[in-house]
């Protein structure tokens, strides 16, 4: 496959193109929150104690820019935004469980024990 330009980036594979948008350490486990409810960004950053605001802000938006996730404002004081997965999410959420899946086999084959 020849290379190609999305949002001034290069890209030469599709799985790098794809983790691109749902790879790195936070967004796949922000989308596996997000598969069975509406969460506000409190209740994902308690979820997640080793993310930055920053962090998690960054990649709230990544995702709700590349179409993962939306983001609800309401208009009251003080302002309430909850975040859900869109059906474009919700495709990427089998594909995450079996890379969750591969992992914990790969950690159980290293002897590392994650209880």
């Amino acid at each position: 496959m020849p290379e190609f330009i999305h949002d001034h980036k290069v890209y030469y594979t599709p799985v790098e193109f794809a983790m691109d948008q749902i790879g790195g350490t936070w967004k796949m486990p922000i989308l596996w929150r997000l598969k069975d409810k509406v969460m506000r960004f409190g209740e994902l950053k308690k979820s997640m104690p080793k993310i930055t605001d920053k962090m998690l802000t960054s990649q709230l938006r990544d995702l709700e820019k590349n179409g993962f996730i939306n983001r609800k404002v309401y208009a009251e004081v003080p302002p309430k935004v909850e975040y859900s997965i869109t059906k474009k999410g919700e495709e990427a959420i089998p594909i995450i469980d079996t890379i969750r899946e591969y992992g914990l086999r790969l950690m159980k084959e290293a002897g590392i024990n994650k209880d």
